[in-house]
């Protein structure tokens, strides 16, 4: 990614988070970036308009961390386990975050990009289910594509409900996480070995 645009995508991540998207200027995210008005619109059209790469940040980070997290060489639940552990803890520290992008994404035109921005993280999913489907250890009939999906709305929604929707204390999210991972065993068909 090009060097002044990662600036303004950060930059708007900070005064987003700091005055919201209602209060935020252009003026604002250039001032914090240090780079020229004129230069945020060579990459952007208007405030809202990086709301989409902001997304794109997050997802990437998320991936990020669970491939850097998760060891494919556990046993899947284990494997299945640090996947949602990386989900709840990116979400917990990013929850300000999230909720901008989600909310940004819900009132401009860029909510038909959601397909878009998540395809390398569905992408990923799909492949460590048809994976563990190969190797017998998930329910033959299983769709890989339309469940990575699932699992990761899944997920996601849990970690948004117990982070953004609420004040997040620790008993909550233990057993949101529990839940999340006993669901996704039974419906995964996982095998017990």
């Amino acid at each position: 990614m090009d060097n002044k645009k990662e600036r303004i995508i950060h930059a708007a991540m900070d005064v987003f988070t700091e005055k919201g998207l209602e209060k935020t200027k252009v003026s604002d995210i250039v001032k914090k970036a240090g780079i020229a008005q004129g230069t945020f619109y060579i990459y952007f059209s208007s405030k809202l308009s990086v709301i989409p790469s902001i997304a794109e940040v997050m997802v990437e980070k998320t991936l990020h961390e669970i491939m850097r997290t998760v060891n494919i060489k556990d046993p899947f639940k284990q494997q299945m386990e640090g996947v949602i552990d990386v989900v709840f803890s990116v979400t917990k520290e990013f929850r300000e975050i999230f909720a901008l992008v989600y909310a940004g994404l819900a009132a401009t035109e860029y909510l038909q990009d959601w397909e878009t921005l998540y395809s390398q993280y569905y992408s990923w999913m799909s492949r460590f289910l048809g994976n563990a489907k190969e190797n017998g250890i998930l329910r033959e009939d299983l769709d890989p594509d339309q469940t990575a999906v699932l699992l990761i709305d899944l997920i996601e929604s849990a970690a948004e409900q117990t982070f953004l929707y609420s004040h997040g204390d620790k008993d909550m999210e233990a057993i949101k996480k529990k839940e999340v991972l006993e669901f996704s065993m039974y419906g995964l068909g996982v095998k017990q070995s």
